[in-house]
């Protein structure tokens, strides 16, 4: 099984704007990197997805937010794959790129938890993709009704009909 770590939406626009701060948010990007490094030390192929919000929008193309955090941006062998809505396969390459490469697993960190995670998990499964999770290494922020770290609890336990949930520092990097 061919696998790639699948990094979504990593972006500064995501911890730039006031009213929403991400839960554990430097925690979680710790634990991105530790995983980006892993998969860079195995040879393992990195897919970097990269959220247009479109004008005014924090991460639209053309503004601050867009960048990736520097703690993990992408490396010339990586591939970075720019989307307009919360799915990384819709009007995307991906799938095409992930298929070209051999890759038929993923593992999956990012944010934010309830949008794009969430619909890159689900559309990776209905693809066909064997998929991880790393139950540690996605956030969000807290909403009017639930606080972030229910919501990330919530889709951990919901998501696993469609994934393996598992710690970053227990996910294997092995080829």
């Amino acid at each position: 099984m061919a696998r790639a770590l699948l990094v979504i939406d990593v972006q500064k626009g995501m911890f730039s704007v006031p009213a929403f701060q991400p839960f554990d948010g430097e925690a979680v990007i710790g634990r991105i990197a530790q995983m980006i490094a892993a998969a860079r030390a195995s040879g393992m192929a990195i897919f970097f997805i990269q959220h247009d919000g479109g004008p005014g929008h924090p991460l639209s193309a053309d503004g601050a937010g867009f960048p990736f955090r520097e703690e993990i941006a992408p490396q010339k062998d990586d591939t970075v794959i720019v989307k307009r809505q919360c799915s990384a396969f819709q009007d995307t390459a991906l799938e095409e790129k992930l298929r070209a490469a051999g890759i038929d697993a993923l593992i999956a960190c990012g944010m934010q938890t309830e949008y794009c995670v969430d619909t890159a998990v689900r559309a990776a499964f209905e693809r066909g993709f064997a998929v991880t999770l790393a139950a540690d290494a996605h956030t969000t922020g807290d909403t009017a009704v639930l606080h972030a770290k229910d919501i990330i609890a919530h889709h951990n336990a919901t998501l696993a009909n469609f994934a393996d949930i598992v710690p970053a520092a227990e996910i294997s990097f092995t080829r």
